[in-house]
């Protein structure tokens, strides 16, 4: 991380902090800043940027590598705990410009799994750091995406919600070490 690295081939991003869709050309050099749940936020000459998971090779990186580790939310699967293995999706989701995760920085707020005739329907209810974020649509869809993923899920929706108003006293233990707040 922190290395200059030239795009493979021209790659669509989502401009931080407006959450506009951009088309970075090959050839152009970024730094990766952050690579944390999947996602990948680059500084690249007209600001920052993040690159989903599926874009991963223009930077160089090996996504099978990563597909082949076992995660927590798998773990929670196979011993039969859904909501767990949702928990730990959740975990998967980042604010681009913040080093933890939605769940530890106390953004999601309800987790609600409904079983309905052979359907397993996934409700969450989730908060941002400030009303103004233009990066709240792009968090959402990442998070319901990483609930889609496991298996067993017929649907999911995210809502973004604002009350109660978010604070830092909402983020866990956790957080705070990784923010250095403790």
């Amino acid at each position: 991380m922190h290395e200059e690295i030239t795009l493979t081939r021209e790659v669509e991003a989502i401009q931080i902090p407006s959450g506009d869709l951009v088309s970075l050309p090959v050839g152009t050099k970024v730094m990766i800043t952050q690579a944390l749940g999947g996602t990948y936020t680059v500084a690249t000459p007209h600001g920052l940027a993040r690159i989903k998971a599926e874009n991963a090779d223009a930077l160089g990186i090996d996504l099978e590598a990563e597909k082949n580790k076992r995660s927590a939310a798998n773990e929670a699967l196979a011993s039969g705990d859904l909501e767990g293995a949702i928990w730990e999706q959740l975990k998967l989701v980042y604010d681009p410009e913040i080093p933890v995760n939605i769940v530890d920085l106390g953004l999601v707020y309800d987790c609600r799994v409904q079983k309905d005739e052979g359907e397993v329907n996934v409700e969450v209810k989730m908060t941002l750091t400030a009303p103004g974020c233009g990066m709240g649509p792009t968090i959402a869809a990442d998070a319901q995406s990483k609930i889609l993923m496991l298996d067993g899920i017929s649907n999911a929706r995210v809502d973004i919600v604002w009350d109660p108003v978010w604070n830092q006293d909402m983020i866990s233990e956790e957080g705070r070490m990784k923010l250095g707040m403790v």
